[in-house]
């Protein structure tokens, strides 16, 4: 199937991006590494009227260091931000999390805040993202305003995001002393969005565990460390407590089981990396 006709902009700097995002209002979209957006068009299950290209904005194109974390632009590619990650050590979840996200060749097109806006409850970097308590920079012609992660994705690929809002990138919290981070999943096949996916961050009095592939949005929860008399019920009641559902890749029983098996073995992955 071919898309419905669609006007495409190159556009040259923010200030662009955003005039027509103003214009245009909920009849635009933002194309960047398109792996996302291309099958939708495809399939004609969005059908804008403007595509406008932000890939050639310079200023979206950075990812850099901050005393927030790491800011990522709207224009990075996965595979460079999996590149940096590998070589800085203020990014252990992205090094460990990156390497599952589609094949190398989408990760060489495909763009992290475009994952993250896709909002996928099976995609890796919202997950992480959430996991971490990072935040977004979102942007309108006249105003900006930053979001944390946990107030972004509102339902199945459904977030936050105004419709003139360009998310013009994203911040990763570095990586703190004595904490350790961990993930995994399961899926059908390496590269495939995950059944199950578990990302934790382990302190010396507590764990963070992210859960993304269950619920309809990705979802993170406060656990006492393995070893504790509550432990085992905190994991089960967060299992039972995900809208799991049934599928053509997985049973609800599954999944929650997966959340069991699955997030313990991260969550000590994750006490073991402790730095």
């Amino acid at each position: 199937m071919k898309p419905a006709p669609f006007d495409y902009v190159r556009a040259r700097d923010r200030d662009e991006v955003l005039a027509h995002l103003h214009e245009a209002g909920d009849q635009a979209r933002i194309l960047a590494g398109g792996q996302s957006l291309v099958p939708m068009l495809s399939m004609r299950l969005a059908k804008p009227a403007l595509l406008v290209d932000v890939m050639h904005v310079e200023s979206l194109s950075r990812i850099e260091a901050t005393e927030a974390g790491i800011r990522v632009g709207a224009g990075v590619r996965q595979a460079r931000l999996l590149d940096w990650a590998v070589r800085d050590p203020r990014l252990p979840l992205l090094a460990r999390a990156l390497p599952w996200v589609g094949h190398a060749q989408t990760r060489n097109r495909g763009t992290v805040v475009g994952s993250i806006a896709h909002a996928d409850p099976s995609a890796e970097q919202p997950l992480c993202l959430l996991t971490l308590g990072g935040t977004l920079q979102l942007r309108h012609r006249r105003k900006a305003r930053s979001i944390p992660a946990a107030e972004f994705f509102v339902g199945m690929m459904a977030t936050a995001r105004g419709d003139t809002e360009l998310i013009e990138s994203v911040t990763f919290p570095a990586a703190q002393p004595g904490t350790g981070y961990a993930f995994r999943e399961v899926g059908r096949r390496h590269g495939d969005f995950a059944i199950v996916a578990c990302a934790a961050v382990a302190t010396a009095t507590g764990v963070r565990l992210g859960v993304g592939g269950v619920a309809d949005i990705p979802t993170v929860r406060e656990l006492p460390l393995p070893g504790a008399s509550d432990f085992d019920d905190a994991l089960n009641q967060y299992a039972w407590d995900l809208d799991a559902r049934d599928d053509l890749h997985a049973t609800a029983r599954y999944r929650r089981e997966l959340v069991r098996r699955l997030g313990r073995d991260t969550i000590e992955e994750a006490l073991r990396c402790r730095n």
